[in-house]
């Protein structure tokens, strides 16, 4: 595979040299300074690859290249913010970016619960909670019949936590699930998170698809042209919340995907993380059944609870059978005559790290660098036993 990380741009506090030295050889990466909707020129773009590459290392995947709420809503300016995502398309291929991973989840990108959850050794993961989700829900963002939603099991943890929690720690539920994530480039207030779930209120999980649909008719033409595959990321969580539709949770919605859009240039992020937060998703299965549009692979654990709630685990540790995900991953490159780009997803905040800014919650060198390490580690050892 080829084994890259995420880099946020010049004031990432994790640097390309960082990267280099922890033993990948690209960087996956977004113009985040560029507003949602607006044109990634050439000249932008051409000088950001030079930077990338003087560094040593290669850029060859966007992550991401935003899909707008009036895409999603097909609303206001839609049409416009189309046509810029394919010009942007067309610059990316000029340039040799040949993957664009997107998202097609409404309002939130990711959501967590708990940006720095203790573990036992001392380090911190991201936790996605449903008894806080339902505190945040039903009691601080107050939607309409948001109770409905819940089991009455959760309902009540909920109202513990209302109850007992100071309000710095209400705050900081608050901040965690809508002032923005790495990968989701807006934030909101209370208010403006309502409005923004009020314009999905005539949307449901089947006009939520067609609109998916309909934006990779208008832009894959353009992404065949320019030789750019369009690697759709799963939702994060898999779980439909906030009354919001979920259409990208298991494996049933990637069969959909590729039936709606035939396109070689059509396929998936394969996230373990995302779909592995799901015990109905066989991810080794599910490599088997579309390995040949995966375009791009996130590599992370969760580990999932009782009530549906995980945390970010170590990465050969959790729910994800790991070494077998990757060992049909190898096989698909085999079939396909070619290397994957993958990157190790989210790490612990550890060691010296701990005494740093969380700038990006999931994004910490050493946290990843162990990462990296442990899935370079499998594949070396699967790539041994095979060549003996």
């Amino acid at each position: 595979m080829n084994q890259t990380m995420r880099w946020y741009g010049p004031k990432d506090p994790v640097s390309l040299q960082d990267i280099r030295q922890a033993g990948a050889t690209g960087v996956v990466h977004a113009m985040h300074e560029i507003k949602n909707g607006e044109i990634w020129t050439l000249e932008a773009l051409e000088k950001r690859k030079a930077e990338i590459n003087a560094a040593g290392l290669d850029w060859h995947v966007v992550e991401s290249l935003p899909v707008t709420e009036p895409i999603k809503t097909r609303t206001g300016v839609f049409e416009h913010h189309i046509e810029n995502y394919k010009i942007s398309l067309q610059n990316l291929g000029k340039i040799g970016v040949n993957v664009v991973c997107y998202n097609f989840m409404p309002v939130l990108d990711w959501t967590r619960t708990q940006l720095a959850y203790p573990l036992a050794n001392g380090a911190t993961a991201l936790r996605f909670e449903w008894e806080l989700l339902a505190a945040f829900d039903c009691y601080m963002l107050k939607r309409s019949n948001a109770e409905h939603d819940y089991k009455e099991s959760i309902l009540a943890e909920a109202k513990q936590f209302m109850d007992t929690a100071s309000e710095a720690e209400k705050k900081k539920l608050e901040r965690a699930i809508i002032a923005g994530l790495p990968g989701a480039e807006e934030g909101y207030t209370l208010t403006a998170f309502q409005e923004a779930l009020d314009t999905y209120a005539t949307i449901n999980e089947s006009k939520a698809q067609e609109h998916l649909k309909l934006f990779l008719d208008a832009v894959l033409p353009t992404a065949e042209q320019a030789g750019v595959a369009m690697a759709i990321h799963p939702d994060d969580p898999p779980h439909a919340f906030f009354g919001l539709p979920r259409i990208m949770s298991k494996a049933s919605d990637v069969a959909r995907l590729l039936a709606d859009n035939s396109s070689a240039f059509n396929g998936i992020t394969f996230c373990t993380g995302s779909f592995g937060a799901r015990p109905d998703n066989d991810l080794v299965q599910m490599v088997k059944d579309y390995g040949s549009h995966i375009h791009f692979i996130h590599l992370r654990s969760t580990k999932r609870d009782t009530s549906g709630s995980f945390f970010e685990d170590n990465h050969l540790e959790g729910d994800v059978p790991m070494p077998a995900v990757i060992y049909e991953l190898l096989e698909v490159e085999k079939q396909r005559g070619k290397q994957l780009p993958m990157r190790p997803d989210h790490g612990h905040q550890m060691l010296d790290d701990l005494k740093k800014p969380l700038a990006h919650p999931g994004y910490t060198a050493i946290g990843r660098l162990k990462g990296l390490a442990e899935l370079r580690g499998v594949i070396a050892g699967i790539e041994y036993m095979q060549n003996r």
